[in-house]
Order: structure tokens, then C-alpha cells, then sequence
């Protein structure tokens, strides 16, 4: 997992730049801003392309001020990583 706080070369980048990179870098998405990043995965869909995953959370979920959350947020993606399943194309939210 990485952050994008953690990559400056994707700081201040446009969420359709940040999505671009995660795909060429083989990463599905962790993100709560489904605003942005629901359509780019629809977008690349019905371009007959695919994603990697979308695993959307809410503040209200996970929230950022909560010291647990980011032990917490690990749990869920653990937990939804030790499916038998694809990510691929997937949308989620973590809960």
C-alpha cells in the first residue's frame, strides 16, 4: 500500500493522473472520494478497458482523527484481500 502523500511525483496530481499511474503500477484504489474516482473506473469500463479496484471507505467508517483507523483500515483490506476473488473491475467499500 502507498499513499499518495508518500509519492511526490503524484502530489497535487489530477485524480485521473493519480488513477492512470495506479493501473500502469498494477494497484487497485483505496480511496473516500468516490465522486472522483467511480466514474474514472466507469469511464475505463466503457472504454473497454479495466481496473484494478475501486475499495471506496467513508471518514464515518474509518475516521481519519481515530488513531485505530489505520490499524483497522489494514484489517478490512486484509480481510478482503484473503478472498478467492479478483479485484479486478471490483467496486467495494470497506467496512
Amino acid at each position: 500500500m502507498v499513499a499518495v502523500a508518500e509519492r511526490p511525483d503524484l502530489r497535487n496530481q489530477p485524480d485521473g493522473v493519480v488513477f492512470a499511474v495506479a493501473q500502469a503500477e498494477g494497484r487497485c484504489m483505496v480511496t473516500e472520494d468516490v465522486g472522483d474516482y467511480r466514474p474514472l473506473g466507469i469511464a475505463a469500463l466503457q472504454e473497454g478497458e479495466s481496473h484494478l479496484g475501486l475499495m471506496f471507505t467513508s471518514d464515518r467508517r474509518f475516521p481519519r482523527h481515530d488513531p485505530r483507523t489505520p490499524g483497522r483500515l489494514v484489517t478490512a483490506l486484509v480481510e478482503l484481500m484473503s478472498q478467492d476473488r479478483t479485484l479486478t473491475n471490483l467496486e467495494h467499500w470497506l467496512a
